[in-house]
């Protein structure tokens, strides 16, 4: 059973401003029943231009009406600017945090006020037309929603992406594409990031301190999401050795974690030399 706050199990089970408005002045329409989550979202501007009502219809599990309801009430008096500039993370934080696995639905919410903001302004269709080339065909994802995901909630993993977007959750043939983008955008994190390293040669014994501190504040966290962990067994050079322990240990994307989850940060906060190899040397 998922781990849900209070303030989610109240909107989920007293949900507010269930329903449509009638002569909206917005609708925005996500999801599609074939993919389990469908959300409609329409909205009323009184005379200075500010949301004075919002409603929701939704066919999904708890998270989703929680989502939706929280939004119709943050929404509330707010202009379609600052309404514009809400995102999955904040309707998250006004819920006090949602499953991981579940974050999806606060995108969801997002999504369908961006629909219904844009057929306001543009008098467009109040769907969501999906654009560019389709990542995941099972639950209709684009990369460029893949993409946005990730940079803006600082995604790092398959797993999470999944867990935000449901792409990679059905027959995993989207994965290796999902791990690209991810490193695309990381890489290109990087390269835009002023590099504050100071420029001294590591000893052995503040290089090896430097990985096992990375390892333990960034790293680890991450697997032990997952039901994974990960041992430092040796350090040679610029070589790093390491043992994936737990769910990580005979998991399918292992290649992909040493690379994305392991070895990246590891170049980021020690030395961009750094390679990771598993098990003993």
């Amino acid at each position: 059973m998922w781990e849900y706050t209070d303030k989610v199990l109240d909107h989920f089970r007293n949900p507010r401003n269930v329903g449509t408005i009638e002569h909206p002045d917005g609708v925005g329409e996500v999801g599609s029943l074939a993919c389990g989550d469908a959300l409609k979202l329409t909205f009323k501007l009184g005379p200075d231009g500010r949301i004075v009502d919002a409603k929701f219809q939704t066919f999904g599990c708890a998270s989703a009406i929680a989502s939706s309801s929280a939004l119709t009430e943050m929404v509330k008096g707010m202009t379609l600017e600052q309404a514009a500039k809400v995102t999955n993370q904040d309707i998250a934080e006004y819920l006090g945090g949602l499953p991981e696995q579940k974050m999806h639905c606060s995108v969801m919410g997002r999504e369908a006020l961006e629909a219904a903001i844009d057929n306001h302004r543009t008098g467009g269709t109040s769907k969501r037309i999906l654009a560019g080339k389709l990542l995941c065909t099972c639950f209709g994802v684009t990369e460029e929603e893949v993409r946005r995901v990730v940079a803006e909630n600082h995604l790092s993993t398959v797993e999470e992406v999944t867990n935000y977007t449901k792409a990679g959750g059905g027959c995993g043939k989207c994965k290796d594409d999902i791990a690209r983008v991810i490193r695309e955008i990381r890489q290109t994190e990087a390269a835009a990031a002023p590099d504050i390293r100071p420029a001294v040669r590591l000893t052995m014994l503040q290089k090896i301190k430097m990985i096992q501190e990375t390892i333990d504040k960034d790293i680890r966290p991450r697997l032990k999401k997952d039901g994974g962990d990960i041992e430092l067994l040796d350090v040679d050079g610029n070589t790093v050795y390491v043992a994936l322990r737990g769910m990580c240990a005979n998991c399918q994307m292992s290649r992909v974690t040493l690379r994305d989850v392991v070895e990246q940060p590891l170049r980021e906060f020690v030395s961009p030399d750094l390679v990771v190899r598993e098990g003993q040397p």
